[in-house]
C-alpha cells in the first residue's frame, strides 16, 4: 500500500494521514509506504499549489517515517533532487510524464534507493522494460512500475488491466494507481476526477495480480490543496482495504 497526501501541505496532515493508515494496515497485514510530494512541479495553472518548500516538506516526511516507522517515498522531477531527497527517503517516484528521461532515471538509480516509476500515459507496458533497464544499469534492482492509466482523446484515461501481467515480466512489482487514474486532467485551471471509480480500480487491479495500491487520500479531500478532485476520503480507507484484503485472499486460496 502506497498512501499519503498529493502534495506536504502541513505536518499535522501528514502525521494525521500516515498515523491512520499505518494503523490499517497493520491490521490488516498490509506492507505500507507512506507517500507525499515534497513540490508538485508538473502543474495545470502558473498559479496552482505547488508545495511549502523543499528542505521543509522532505523534513516532514523523514519525521513521518521515523515516528511512525514506516517506509516513505517522494516525487523527484531534476537529476540534482535525486541525492537530497535520498537523505530523507526510502524511495523516489519518477513521475509518469518523465518516466523516459534517462539522466533522471539513472540518478535516481545511483542513490541506492528503492525507485517507483510510473508508466507514462503514452507507453505501452514493453516500452517500460527501457526505462527498467535504465535504473538497472545502475546496479540498483530495488524497482517498482507503477500503472496509471492511458491517455484515451484529450481529457480521458483508460487502464488497460493486462499491463499488470505484461510489466510483472520485467521481474518488478506492479502497482496500479487508483486515484491518478481516475483523473480528468485539464479542466479549467485545475485537473478533475471521479473518486467513486477509486475502489472499482483497486478490486480490479488486486483480481488481477496487483502487487500494491497507490491511493491518494486526505481527511478533507475537497480542501486539499492538490489533486483534490481524485483523492479518496480518508474515513473511506478502511472498507476498502478490507474488501480488496478479501479478493487478495480469494486469489491465494485459489492458488494453493
Amino acid at each position: 500500500m502506497i498512501a499519503g497526501p498529493c502534495a506536504v501541505e502541513d505536518e499535522k496532515t501528514c502525521f494525521e494521514i500516515a498515523e491512520h493508515v499505518s494503523s490499517l494496515c497493520i491490521k490488516l497485514g498490509i506492507e505500507y509506504i507512506f507517500k507525499a510530494s515534497f513540490k508538485k512541479a508538473n502543474r495545470t495553472s502558473l498559479f496552482s499549489y505547488t508545495g511549502i518548500g523543499m528542505d521543509e516538506a522532505l523534513d516532514i516526511i523523514k519525521r513521518v517515517g521515523r515516528k511512525c516507522n514506516i517506509a516513505t517515498l517522494t516525487d523527484v522531477h531534476e537529476t540534482t533532487d535525486c541525492p537530497i531527497a535520498a537523505n530523507y527517503v526510502d524511495w523516489l517516484q519518477i513521475p509518469a510524464f518523465l518516466c523516459r528521461q534517462t539522466e533522471l532515471l539513472i540518478a535516481a538509480g545511483q542513490t541506492g534507493k528503492g525507485v517507483n516509476i510510473k508508466k507514462g500515459q503514452f507507453l505501452s507496458p514493453e516500452a517500460m522494460q527501457f526505462a527498467v533497464e535504465k535504473v538497472e544499469s545502475t546496479g540498483n534492482k530495488k524497482i517498482m512500475l507503477t500503472e496509471r492509466g492511458t491517455t484515451f482523446g484529450y481529457e480521458s484515461l483508460v487502464v488497460d488491466f493486462t499491463s499488470i501481467p505484461r510489466m510483472k515480466r520485467f521481474g518488478h512489482k506492479v502497482i496500479v494507481d487508483c486515484t491518478h487514474s481516475v483523473q480528468r486532467p485539464n479542466q479549467g485551471t485545475t485537473t478533475g476526477g471521479d473518486p467513486e471509480m477509486i475502489e472499482t480500480m483497486a478490486r480490479a487491479a488486486v483480481a488481477v495480480g496487483a502487487d500494491g495500491l497507490f491511493i491518494e487520500v486526505h481527511p478533507d479531500p475537497a480542501r486539499a490543496k492538490s489533486d483534490a478532485a481524485s483523492m479518496l476520503k480518508l474515513d473511506r480507507l478502511e472498507p476498502l482495504l478490507q474488501r480488496v484484503s478479501a479478493i487478495a485472499g480469494r486469489q491465494k486460496q485459489t492458488k494453493t
